[in-house]
């Protein structure tokens, strides 16, 4: 199984709550709410994985939360937001 750290933005109840990957640039996801915002995550990470592999592209390996708050363009997100493992849909592994 392969997780990637999410980040989730809730801006309120009149904006979508969105859900951004760290280690995927333009992989994100959003809903009504955080549950369903997270829902749609493993979807997003599926689309994007099947996305890189067309291009001939592999996936990177997912960061730990310990790497993730290293690194300083990511640290203040992961203060300041809620985060999450979104695991990767067994398909998109098949695939790799």
């Amino acid at each position: 199984m392969t997780h990637y750290v999410a980040i989730i933005e809730d801006a309120g109840p009149d904006y979508a709550v969105g859900v951004w990957f760290p280690d995927l640039p333009g992989c994100t996801s959003a809903g009504d709410d955080i549950d369903e915002a997270l829902r749609n995550a493993p979807e997003a990470l599926e689309l994007y994985a099947e996305g890189l592999r067309d291009d001939g592209q592999e996936l990177p390996r997912p960061r730990t939360l310990t790497e993730l708050k290293a690194d300083p363009e990511v640290a203040d997100d992961l203060k300041t937001y809620m985060v999450a493992l979104v695991e990767l849909p067994v398909r998109a592994h098949a695939a790799e």
